[in-house]
């Protein structure tokens, strides 16, 4: 399947479905000498596992337990292909079979149709969520690689159902309800999904994500900016539809003088989020994704059949109520996953 690789010189190549047997992937271009483990990648994985979304998350249980087949050597990389498997221990495909006829509002159904002319039902195959636990598994090896360089990339919610917070206290989200920024938001954000979840709908939310100790002069000039580069890679999440770096769209409403950084030491603002000229310029690197509301619903919505007849559709299964905060490493991993591959592109323009 085309578009299944990511990346020139760190490359990760996924493949698996939703319901099928296993997901995984292969990472080509990884240097050697880098220490990887199992338990490395486990930790990632285990913050966007189903089951782990909290008040938000799915019903289905895996335990994504993550399988090394090569490329590591007594701890370290060895510079060959390194290849994974997650296993599906809890696909119930059985699930879809009433909407197997059926398109359904807000997913890929209709736009596969029209690409392959046949669509994997079951929970939407490769066009599935489940399908990032591998790129989660990728983001970990290239951390791994960037840890070793000095670069650090935290993820955390800034909006969830339309309330904003301050990001007070972000380097701590992780272990927060949300991924939240800031803790004093959660119980506002907690009434916010019940009262979703109450009327059997869903909720989307704003994800930055803050990389530091990223090296000045990371970034191609004109077609491979670092800044077009990362749009491309965090809009390649499925429940993502829309992208900003730095101030971004805030930028518009302002002057130049209000916009423009001093070039002074220290710096005294970031507005460029570390980005000038599609080139990293030292500072941390900040870029915000809005993710869209969960599709899979379980409120009446009107519809088609795969034969063009109106219909009504109320979609069943195990779903999460809210992208967030599983999303949230996963939009991690694909900024770690651009920066490995930026980082390995620099090095090759050294003398």
């Amino acid at each position: 399947m085309h578009g299944s690789t990511f990346g020139d010189l760190f490359r990760l190549t996924t493949y698996g479905e939703s319901h099928g047997p296993a997901l995984g992937g292969v990472i080509d271009g990884c240097p050697p000498g880098v220490a990887l483990s199992e338990a490395m990648i486990q930790r990632d994985l285990d913050r966007r596992r189903p089951g782990a979304g909290g008040l938000t998350g799915t019903a289905r249980k895996e335990p994504d337990a993550v399988r090394l087949l090569s490329g590591v050597f007594e701890g370290e990389t060895t510079g060959t292909p390194i290849g994974f498997v997650i296993e599906n221990t809890n696909q119930r495909p059985g699930d879809y079979a009433a909407a197997k006829n059926l398109l359904r509002p807000g997913h890929a159904d209709g736009t596969y149709l029209a690409k392959y002319g046949r669509r994997d039902y079951r929970g939407g195959g490769r066009a599935s969520a489940r399908e990032t636990a591998a790129r989660v598994a990728g983001g970990a090896v290239a951390g791994a690689l960037l840890a070793a360089r000095g670069v650090t990339v935290v993820a955390y919610t800034v909006e969830f159902g339309g309330i904003p917070c301050a990001a007070a206290d972000a380097d701590g989200a992780a272990d927060r309800p949300f991924c939240a920024a800031d803790p004093a938001v959660v119980p506002a954000w907690e009434a916010r999904a019940r009262e979703a979840m109450a009327s059997g709908d869903s909720l989307g939310g704003i994800v930055e994500v803050r990389a530091t100790g990223v090296p000045a002069g990371l970034g191609e000039p004109v077609f491979d900016k670092l800044d077009a580069r990362l749009a491309y890679a965090l809009m390649g999440v499925g429940a993502v539809k829309g992208v900003e770096i730095g101030n971004g769209f805030a930028a518009a409403r302002l002057t130049g003088s209000a916009n423009n950084d001093p070039i002074v030491t220290p710096p005294e603002s970031n507005n460029a989020g570390g980005i000038l000229g599609g080139i990293s310029n030292g500072q941390p690197v900040i870029a915000r994704a809005a993710v869209k509301p969960i599709p899979s619903i379980a409120v009446p919505q009107r519809t088609s059949d795969v034969a063009g007849n109106p219909a009504e559709i109320v979609v069943g299964g195990r779903h999460d109520r809210s992208a967030i905060p599983r999303v949230v490493p996963v939009l991690r991993a694909m900024v770690l996953l651009t920066l490995a591959d930026m980082v390995l592109l620099q090095r090759r323009m050294r003398p």
